[in-house]
């Protein structure tokens, strides 16, 4: 049968396993459409919202989708209730492709936190240099600490700016290497970085900076996610659980 496999994507492991996918069956790739610049895809695209989870399982219905695979960033709490919620609702088979946290190493100085308002308010009351590491729609806690200097790191512009007096611009997009983040973290004298538990190597070169330095890092924690489907933590891994699936709907015919 043609099988059809629903990526909800936005990450590099989407990325990769639309390209694992590729002769297993037809892909389509979600994207919400959050960053204006996405990387390349390797599998026709879909983008913007489905108008919540009963609109996804409608899509999923729709369009015959044999296996929905949620690969959205691990912060992404809201889209992952609603894969869950949609399966189950389409009766489709939904592997979660969650990159593992990172985790502290000997040397880290971590202060963690719940929530980006939870970590601005860890950095004190006394001025600081903090490098932070979010997305667009997550600074707008920063304005509520004004005394602190913010380098902000983004894959796209910030729009509108930040209401900040001291506050600086930096467009890039990962991987980062370890040489030049250590360049960036002595070139304007951080003191704090300010980052989600994203995960992943792609990133992973700031904390390992942070550390050489001995700079503490404002983590915040991720969010719980729905206990559903089959978690994988490799792309992989979600590759063999997405195949045992379709062999599973072959069996029963449908």
């Amino acid at each position: 049968m043609d099988h059809h496999v629903l990526i909800l994507g936005g990450t590099t492991e989407a990325r990769h396993l639309a390209e694992r996918l590729d002769g297993l069956g037809r892909v389509t790739l979600s994207l919400a459409g959050r960053t204006k610049r996405p990387a390349r895809q390797p599998a026709p695209v879909r983008a913007g919202g489905f108008g919540g989870a009963e609109g996804l399982a409608t899509f999923l219905s729709d369009n015959e989708v044999t296996v929905l695979a949620d690969a959205t960033h691990p912060f992404a709490a809201r889209i992952s209730a609603n894969a869950a919620i949609a399966a189950e609702a389409a009766g489709v088979p939904l592997v979660r492709l969650e990159r593992p946290a990172w985790s502290l190493v000997a040397g880290d100085r971590w202060t963690e936190a719940d929530s980006v308002m939870e970590a601005v308010a860890a950095l004190g009351s006394s001025p600081r240099r903090v490098f932070a590491a979010l997305g667009r729609q997550e600074l707008a806690p920063l304005e509520v600490a004004p005394r602190h200097f913010y380098l902000v790191r983004s894959v796209d512009p910030v729009e509108p700016p930040l209401d900040l007096p001291h506050v600086e611009y930096l467009l890039a997009r990962g991987p980062f290497a370890m040489a030049d983040e250590l360049a960036l973290l002595k070139r304007d004298r951080i003191d704090a970085v300010l980052c989600k538990n994203s995960g992943g190597a792609a990133t992973y070169a700031k904390l390992a900076a942070a550390r050489e330095l001995g700079i503490e890092v404002l983590m915040v924690r991720r969010p719980t996610m729905p206990a559903a489907g089959v978690v994988a933590s490799t792309v992989e891994q979600a590759f063999e659980a997405i195949a045992h699936a379709m062999a599973l709907v072959s069996e029963r015919g449908e």
